[in-house]
């Protein structure tokens, strides 16, 4: 599961074995939590909301590195990370 990214503790991680619709894993301490890319909501789990508000802000400036990354790690290829 390669780490995109790290926000103020909140990990950013994509899986290779996933599924429709494009989106993100979110990590930060106990809290998980599912975005999807498109629409930038929290489809599964939770984050505080101080760090969700930090993610959803940090991922609306990346949609189009967040969607490559998506396609990236679904087809076994190599992520980078994303600034």
């Amino acid at each position: 599961m390669p780490v995109v990214a790290e926000l103020d503790g909140v990990r950013i991680m994509l899986y290779a074995n996933e599924h429709p619709p494009p989106h993100f894993h979110a990590w930060f301490a106990e809290h998980r939590a599912v975005i999807d890319i498109e629409t930038l909501t929290v489809t599964e789990g939770f984050l505080p909301v101080a760090k969700r508000k930090k993610v959803l802000r940090w991922a609306a400036t990346r949609q189009d590195a967040l969607r490559r990354a998506f396609i990236q790690a679904t087809s076994q290829e190599k992520v980078e990370p994303i600034a």
